[in-house]
């Protein structure tokens, strides 16, 4: 005669107990209030599989073994807790999948905001360039243009000093400068100051040619101010340099004629010497 097995208490009253509460769950339409297990439920629930575990006993001893199938409810509930632990499944899989995407976009998107970043630096600094050169070109088209008269300051006076101030921080705007001055108060003082200022630039830079038309124009009519018989030597110096010894001489000659009485004694010897130098009579 087939016997049911002994099982430990403890197994027993959780298999009863889940298969009760199981049945519970599916037997009923609408939700019951959660059982709270504390002592007295617990001790309750240990009598009644006490008092089933007697009458399977019971049921065994009479030659009738007890056989407990499954509840057709609770295979159905299974199988759908199967389900949905294969739709778990794939959903994590799902998940997972979606994660590494979004990991690899997050990469993705890291190096293409280091791309942005490199691109708006580059641009920047084209910008940047595009600035200079643009600035450059319109202060070529500045230093280029026809000169005409304007006087930034109202006088010859204010006009010369500002042209000098520009000289120590833009040469080429300071030497314009000095060209406006000469256009716009072509018979003063300041006019002849500034052509001897350019002449002078000239032959710093060594250009010799280009330093006489300036040195000649602070020259003509042959004033009387203390720059002018230092200026007359420079001129003639200049005009050997060049092979220009009849213009030289001529030079020479004004000087001993106007301003050699009151000259410095420094320019005695320089006239001299260009007297040697060009043959004068």
């Amino acid at each position: 005669m087939f016997k049911l097995p002994r099982f430990s208490r403890n197994a027993l009253m959780t298999g009863i107990g889940v298969a009760l509460i199981g049945g519970a769950v599916v037997a009923q339409s609408v939700p019951v209030e959660p059982i709270v297990w504390d002592k007295r439920s617990l001790d309750r629930l240990d009598r009644n599989v006490r008092k089933l575990e007697r009458a399977i006993f019971q049921q065994n001893a009479t030659g009738q073994p007890f056989i407990m199938q499954p509840d057709a409810e609770v295979v159905a509930l299974q199988g759908r807790v199967g389900g949905v632990d294969r739709r778990l499944a794939d959903v994590e899989a799902t998940i997972q999948r979606l994660n590494g995407d979004v990991e690899r976009l997050t990469l993705e998107l890291d190096e293409t905001r280091g791309a942005n970043s490199a691109l708006r630096a580059r641009l920047g600094e084209a910008e940047a360039r595009l600035g200079t050169i643009e600035a450059r070109a319109r202060e070529e088209a500045e230093l280029n243009a026809p000169i005409v008269a304007n006087s930034p300051t109202g006088t010859p006076n204010g006009d010369l000093a500002t042209a000098i101030r520009a000289l120590s921080t833009n040469p080429r705007r300071g030497e314009r400068a000095l060209e406006v001055v000469i256009v716009t108060w072509p018979d003063t003082e300041e006019a002849r100051q500034a052509n001897l200022r350019l002449g002078d630039r000239r032959l710093d830079a060594d250009d010799p040619e280009g330093a006489v038309p300036y040195l000649a124009a602070a020259l003509r009519g042959w004033p009387v101010a203390p720059w002018a018989p230092e200026a007359t030597i420079r001129l003639a110096e200049t005009l050997e340099a060049l092979d220009q010894s009849t213009d030289a001489c001529i030079a020479l000659r004004e000087f001993r004629t106007r301003y050699g009485t009151g000259a410095p004694e420094g320019l005695a010897p320089r006239a001299a010497a260009v007297r040697t130098s060009a043959g004068c009579r």
